[in-house]
């Protein structure tokens, strides 16, 4: 894998976490699937070639 996906991906880990110890209820949920589908797009982008 690229040095650069394993980054992109470990950033949204990183804001994952802090949202799991900052956040609480909806909103929180809210995060972790917006950096679940922001790492899957990402993903998806380094799987096409961009």
């Amino acid at each position: 894998m690229n040095t650069r996906l394993l980054l992109a991906l470990a950033a949204y880990v990183v804001l994952a976490t802090l949202a799991t110890f900052t956040l609480n209820g909806a909103m929180r949920y809210f995060i972790w699937i917006l950096m679940g589908a922001l790492a899957l797009k990402t993903y998806i982008a380094y799987r096409a070639g961009w």
